[in-house]
């Protein structure tokens, strides 16, 4: 009897084994499948409060679930009310620092990373009002400011990340009121992009030793031009609020159209891209239909519709920023309007898996995740 006994538990322990290792394979992996609740990560959101503001600090397990950490001050003010933007909060490639902004004190703040949490490393003026959108290339970090005329402003990253401003990084962008939604580095550094959702430019910044020129401007091929990623060959997706993807190809003074406003019919206000560890597919959350899009990616940057709807964050719910793990299994999407981060499974295919939700106080802004 003890040997039949000892056969069916290590029967079961083989079979759950088995599920566990094709579920790996297949690039999903759901908690009742997954080892253990150790900790693999973390995930970053912020309060963007006008009194304060915080990041929060979730410790995310090996299955993608997490719970609450922390809450760390800035040591500035939030707006306390929607940026707007993409990349308000980001990590450094490494995981060493991560970066936030502070809208409505006009700062910005860098934190040192560990496994036990973040530690204020500095704050600093952010050269500009209303700070919205950050992008780091090795040592260097430029800022978005969106308040007024707007403008681009970079800083030196220091080894004990405190931030020193680049003298001759700030640029003013070339259209006034445009509504700049986020700043981000091409693959290779080598040119700076801003979107303008107001009046559906983007203007592109040539880059030389870190110093940002003088902008120029760009007609979007579609309306609304809001959130973008860059994929491994300096092509960048940007969102258009019309429900629609393009992609570009941008190598410093380059800007060449690739494929023009690939729609995801009945999906509306595409506004924040995420693009796939493996670099083949990219999502986009559609604010107002509660929904994910994805897109198959070319090596020469054209797109394809792979589903219009790939990932359902609920009715209104108002899906905004997006990040992937570091091992790519999972995407996390903060829904503002339901308070919580959803979590899905990412399949070698480009799929999404539900794996369900953690609330997050209302008014959260920003998603790093590591």
């Amino acid at each position: 009897m003890k040997s039949l006994e000892l056969f069916k538990n290590n029967g079961a322990r083989f079979l759950l084994i088995a599920v566990f290792v094709l579920s790996l394979a297949a690039g999903f992996v759901s908690p009742a499948a997954a080892a253990s609740g150790k900790a693999a990560g973390a995930v970053y959101t912020m309060t963007n409060a006008d009194g304060g503001n915080e990041v929060l600090v979730y410790n995310r397990s090996s299955d993608g679930s997490f719970e609450y950490q922390e809450a760390v001050a800035t040591g500035g003010s939030g707006s306390g009310d929607g940026l707007g933007s993409q990349t308000a909060l980001i990590l450094s490639n490494n995981n060493h620092w991560l970066f936030a902004v502070n809208a409505g004190s006009d700062e910005i703040s860098s934190f040192a990373v560990s496994k036990n949490g973040l530690e204020l490393a500095d704050v600093v003026d952010s050269n500009g009002s209303r700070p919205v959108s950050l992008t780091l290339y090795k040592d260097i970090l430029y800022v978005l400011n969106a308040g007024g005329d707007g403008n681009i402003s970079g800083f030196q990253v220091e080894k004990d990340g405190s931030l020193t401003p680049l003298t001759g990084s700030t640029q003013q962008l070339a259209n006034s009121g445009s509504g700049p939604a986020q700043v981000a580095f091409s693959s290779d550094g080598s040119a700076l992009v801003v979107t303008e959702k107001a009046i559906s430019m983007i203007e592109t910044f040539e880059v030389v030793d870190g110093i940002a020129g003088a902008p120029v401007s760009h007609a979007s091929e579609g309306a609304t031009p809001f959130g973008f990623a860059f994929d491994r060959h300096n092509h960048a997706i940007v969102s258009e609020a019309s429900g629609a993807v393009s992609s570009y190809d941008i190598d410093g003074s380059t800007f060449e159209p690739i494929s023009s406003s690939v729609a995801a019919e009945g999906q509306t206000a595409a506004c924040w891209i995420a693009i796939s560890k493996n670099g083949k597919f990219a999502y986009t959350t559609n604010a107002g239909s509660g929904t994910i899009s994805s897109y198959t990616i070319a090596s020469d940057g054209s797109l394809e519709l792979l589903e219009a709807v790939a990932g359902d964050t609920g009715p209104d719910s108002k899906p905004l920023d997006m990040a992937f793990s570091n091992n790519g299994q999972f995407m996390y999407t903060l829904a503002a309007d339901s308070n919580a981060i959803v979590i899905f499974a990412f399949g070698a295919d480009g799929s999404l898996g539900d794996l369900g939700s953690v609330n997050v106080p209302a008014g959260a802004t920003g998603l790093a995740v590591r």
